[in-house]
């Protein structure tokens, strides 16, 4: 018998702004083997506005990880990143960014800003879910994470 040590459901919040790859993420967060609830936000004023619970996120749950473009509308990946770290209510939040981008200048700036992880999507579906569940099991089994 398996028992959950989480205290409370997990919480994941992608911003991304690229349907296909939204749809696969919702894919790989339907199999079973995955836990934890996804909620996806298009852009960085979103995320933002997502994880402050403002409006129209006034009732949504608290994040318990982040999946983070960087290529985004209105407000970079980074540039989210560098707000998420710098508050003092969101920084504890893990934010793995999971991006195509493969430059080196692009991995080093996120991890200067405290990215948790750095992730390059993979463009073959079945290794982009493999991927995804990685992420997923890392930080809902592996890791023990601060309460909310």
């Amino acid at each position: 018998m398996t028992t959950s040590l989480l205290p409370h459901s997990f919480d994941v919040l992608l911003v991304e702004d690229d349907p296909g790859d939204v749809l696969m993420t919702r894919e790989a967060f339907a199999d079973e083997r995955i836990g934890g609830n996804l909620h996806v936000v298009n852009d960085g004023d979103e995320a933002l506005a997502f994880l402050r619970h403002e409006e129209p996120f006034a009732d949504m749950p608290n994040a318990d990880l982040v999946l983070l473009d960087l290529n985004l509308p209105r407000r970079s990946g980074i540039e989210v990143l560098a707000e998420i770290k710098a508050d003092e209510r969101l920084r504890r939040i893990p934010v793995v960014m999971l991006t195509t981008s493969d430059a080196a200048e692009d991995i080093e700036r996120s991890y200067q800003l405290h990215a948790n992880a750095y992730v390059t999507k993979a463009v073959d579906f079945d290794r982009f879910v493999d991927d995804v569940r990685s992420i997923d099991d890392f930080f809902v089994t592996v890791v023990r994470l601060p309460q909310r």
